[in-house]
């Protein structure tokens, strides 16, 4: 049977909630990371998908769609953890970059790493944009020295250097728009026509800690994701902001709930509700509709535009640190693995580090007919 025809009825996926079969077919990445996973990427041209984790390596792993069917391609490596990896455009190179500060770049023909730049301080993510009127390629890397630096890959000195408000926490980009989540909740926005300067610098409409920022396909906004367990729908045109941009809650628990997961953190009454990290947020390439994922070991599917959820998915045994759709849409990845949301002490050695891949159906992330 194809691994893209798997899964349960349209039936049982008509629901909005999860009935624990949702999941059963779906297949695991052999051979996966030794340690947290902190990103993970499919390359806009083939069926590759890049991992970076904590355990200093990124891996690159061949996919077949037809049967799930997966085994490692390639690896590199850091001098400590890795927290970004992402691919070029033409999907021939991956980008990295961690806490040793260095941006790396991998040829996948000839299988070399160059180092292609260096932060002062931790690379917590890296993209490969398109510059100004000319699309001009260059790799664009934030880092904890509160910088966003641009690379030209030929040079070890930055072509561009952007001073940020604050530490950089997230990054993503899409067409001519890079957006940057720093630390006391800074947004800064670049026009890549323009990338020498920020276009737009606020802070995030939502009330604590920014976990993650992910781009619209189109290239008009993007969804913030945040530590308390809401996600925001921005706009970069004010009018449309005003019409269009909303917060909402997502990741929650009631108190009144009886069961209990790895993930919970405290124990709560049962007037409490329980908010959890929201870790990841990806969109779907074709549809538009997105999905978030948490500390709560559960990942959704949303409609933005119709305001609704359209899928919920069973709790996992672990946290959700990364997610990913690939170029057509038709499978997402997610990475099970400890955040750390916890602490130290939490992170046992028998807790789950995996990458599954889930066979999308229309019915999940399709938006639906308006009513």
């Amino acid at each position: 049977m194809s691994f893209l025809s798997t899964g349960t009825t349209s039936a049982a996926t008509n629901s909005a909630t999860a009935n624990g079969q949702e999941l059963i077919n779906d297949i695991t990445i052999n051979n996966p990371p030794t340690d947290t996973i902190t990103d993970i990427a499919f390359s806009p041209q083939q069926e590759l998908l890049a991992v970076s984790s904590w355990d200093k390596k990124v891996r690159i792993y061949e996919i077949d769609s037809n049967s799930g069917n997966n085994q490692g391609r390639a690896m590199f490596e850091h001098d400590a953890p890795v927290f970004s990896a992402r691919w070029s455009i033409d999907g021939t190179k991956v980008v990295s970059g961690g806490g040793d500060g260095q941006v790396k770049i991998y040829d996948i023909a000839s299988g070399s790493t160059q180092q292609i730049g260096q932060h002062d301080n931790v690379v917590r993510a890296v993209r490969y944009v398109e510059c100004g009127a000319t699309n001009t390629p260059v790799v664009v890397s934030g880092s904890w020295d509160k910088t966003l630096r641009y690379w030209d890959m030929r040079s070890p000195q930055p072509i561009t250097t952007i001073q940020l408000p604050e530490r950089v926490y997230c990054m993503d980009s899409s067409q001519k728009l890079l957006v940057v989540g720093g630390a006391d909740r800074h947004i800064s926005v670049i026009d890549l026509n323009n990338p020498q300067q920020i276009f737009k610098s606020y802070q995030s409409p939502l009330k604590w800690q920014t976990r993650t920022v992910c781009c619209y396909p189109q290239a008009n906004g993007f969804a913030i994701g945040s530590i308390e367990g809401r996600c925001a729908i921005q706009y970069i045109n004010d009018n449309e902001q005003k019409k269009f941009g909303f917060s909402f809650k997502c990741h929650r628990k009631s108190g009144s709930s009886s069961t209990t997961s790895t993930t919970t953190r405290t124990t709560t009454s049962s007037s409490e509700s329980q908010a959890y990290s929201v870790n990841a947020i990806s969109f779907h390439p074709v549809y538009g509709t997105f999905s978030t994922a948490g500390s709560d070991g559960t990942f959704c599917f949303w409609d933005k535009d119709a305001k609704q959820r359209l899928k919920s998915f069973p709790v996992l045994p672990g946290t959700i640190t990364a997610t990913a759709f690939n170029k057509t849409g038709n499978i997402f990845a997610y990475a099970v693995s400890y955040d750390w949301s916890m602490g130290y002490m939490a992170n046992r050695q028998d807790y789950p580090t995996m990458i599954k891949l889930h066979a999308t159906k229309d019915d999940e992330i399709k938006q639906k007919n308006k009513r």
